[in-house]
């Protein structure tokens, strides 16, 4: 089975590494064209997500190479998210491929997936079979918010990052889900359609640095936890029943203590801890909801979630 296959590639401020990233992805759609496993317009499309660097020079000048290689240049920077949500609905192909240009993920077992797709699978993740090349840190970290997005009710798939390739329909299916905070990682698991998996062992970044220092990672959990469950806005409720009954609890005490002990219990501490401790739980609670109300208020606008100043 040969398809018409398409690579997407975001990028933001890429230009140390995408002459290599090129050099492998080219390499790799030559031999799946050998094998006839990918068709001769098949390509590969740089997204510029508003880099400040030489990466759309860089760009223009790969394009300029190699007919398979193209680029979009989006007005400003978005984000990685709508960055690549931008190359899956823009190219054409039977299957899109999205990889990230570090080099991290393994540029092989594209292959792997394209043959997945020609057995009948219309979504085909990579997940990550080992991660010792990241650090410790972040490695745990990984780990444990893949739980607590479990714990929460997010159907995620362990490892699985945007790495991964659409058929088609798949893409199409993309399409109607319209909202502004997009998270791609929770959002594709609820197309459906038939999925397979291909394993790989991530490697070292190539060049540069890494674009999601901790601030990014955090906003990035935040806006997937946010987006897909509704858990925390319930968790405000029992807080506030659990501090009710402790509450209760509390003047139980002082009127056992006042009336059958005939003892009060002197200083400040059991009114002040009390009053910081309701105050603390108030402020959190207004701000979880604070961050549901934040995204109602982006969606209700309907701004486009990118737009496109340049393609070749």
């Amino acid at each position: 089975m040969t398809i018409r296959l398409a690579i997407v590639v975001p990028c933001f401020n890429e230009e140390e590494v995408l002459p290599e990233t090129s050099q492998r992805l080219l390499s790799m759609l030559t031999g799946l064209q050998d094998r006839q496993l990918a068709s001769t317009d098949s390509s590969i499309h740089f997204v510029d997500d508003g880099s400040k660097d030489g990466t759309w020079a860089m760009i223009e000048s790969l394009a300029a190479v190699d007919v398979r290689v193209h680029g979009i240049k989006l007005s400003r920077n978005r984000g990685h998210q709508p960055a690549l949500l931008a190359g899956l609905l823009s190219v054409q192909g039977d299957a899109v491929v999205s990889i990230d240009a570090d080099l991290q993920d393994d540029v092989s077992v594209i292959e792997a997936m394209v043959q997945a797709f020609a057995a009948g699978a219309e979504v085909v993740y990579g997940v990550r079979d080992s991660r010792q090349t990241d650090s410790a840190f972040k490695r745990n970290t990984a780990l444990m918010y893949y739980g607590l997005m479990r714990k929460l009710g997010v159907d995620l798939v362990h490892n699985h990052a945007d790495f991964r390739l659409l058929g088609r329909r798949a893409v199409e299916a993309l399409r109607q889900y319209g909202e502004v905070n997009m998270f791609l990682r929770g959002i594709v698991p609820l197309i459906g359609f038939r999925a397979a998996t291909v394993r790989y062992d991530r490697a070292e970044r190539f060049a540069g640095v890494s674009k999601y220092p901790l601030r990014k990672m955090l906003t990035f959990a935040i806006e997937g936890i946010t987006s897909f469950s509704i858990v925390p806005l319930r968790m405000i409720t029992l807080l506030g029943f659990i501090v009710s009954g402790l509450s209760f609890a509390m003047i139980v005490f002082i009127i056992y203590g006042t009336l059958v002990l005939r003892a009060a219990i002197p200083g400040w501490a059991s009114s002040v801890v009390p009053i910081y401790f309701l105050g603390g739980i108030q402020l959190l609670s207004i701000g979880i909801l604070g961050e549901y109300v934040a995204k109602i208020y982006l969606e209700t606008k309907q701004r486009p979630r990118y737009v496109i100043e340049k393609s070749l």
